[in-house]
């Protein structure tokens, strides 16, 4: 049995001001190149939409957040 070393985060998401309507970007560094990311909001998985788009470029991923709305705080 070979255990995998876990992904951490080389560097974590930070909060962001935006105003309502505009769009955000979340950026965080994770120690492992392509490990899966799920993206949540509490207990809810996000998907992928006209709402959230998901990006990862090796070890770096990216959350966009369009038209924000207060609920998205």
């Amino acid at each position: 049995v070979v255990s995998a070393t876990p992904a951490l985060f080389e560097k974590k998401l930070r909060n962001q001001e935006a105003e309502e309507g505009s769009t955000v970007t979340l950026h965080a560094e994770l120690s492992k190149h392509d490990a899966p990311v799920r993206w949540k909001k509490g207990s809810v998985l996000l998907q992928a939409s006209n709402k959230y788009e998901m990006k990862q470029m090796g070890s770096a991923v990216e959350l966009l957040i369009r038209d924000l709305q207060l609920k998205d705080a």
